[in-house]
């Protein structure tokens, strides 16, 4: 049986599970505006990517930029999700975005998601502007950039 609830129940001032709950619960979450997000999710360089590879959710940690209201990651010839894009339909490749910036002290901060169509850049102008502007963080020659654009944007901010 578990004693938590009984154990918050009692509420002594000196239990470490009410200290807790009571730190926890002064915490606020609230929703933010797209515009908001992306000027967040602008504000930092690494996120995940999420995508679909053999029907199971496959997650990434990327770097990004933030260009015309669109995500753009730079990836390898042999990454799974440069694969799908280059075989997919005119639509693109479905994925989520993620990028946040939590305060591991005070567990306050945001937490942006992004949801849309993924395609391949194949325009060499902005592939080579991509390229200048989006440095790799691995050992991997990254020929290829992808953009992302978010169709359904949401934003979560966490304060006291």
């Amino acid at each position: 049986m578990n004693d938590i609830p009984a154990r918050h129940a009692a509420g002594t001032a000196t239990d470490p599970l009410v200290d807790w709950a009571d730190r926890e619960a002064s915490r606020r979450s609230s929703e933010v505006d797209r515009t908001e997000a992306l000027r967040l999710l602008g504000s930092v360089s690494l996120g995940r990517i999420v995508f679909t590879q053999d029907a199971l959710p496959a997650i990434r940690p990327v770097n990004h930029l933030l260009h015309r209201g669109e995500v753009i990651i730079r990836t390898h010839a042999g990454a799974a999700l440069t694969t799908l894009t280059a075989h997919a339909e005119d639509e693109g490749v479905v994925v989520a975005y993620e990028a946040d910036a939590i305060d591991p002290a005070t567990h306050c901060g945001w937490s942006v998601v992004v949801t849309g169509y993924c395609h391949l850049v194949t325009d060499p102008d902005d592939l080579a502007h991509y390229q200048a502007l989006l440095h790799p963080w691995t050992d991997h020659r990254m020929a290829h950039a992808l953009r992302i654009r978010p169709d359904l944007v949401t934003g979560l901010r966490l304060s006291h």
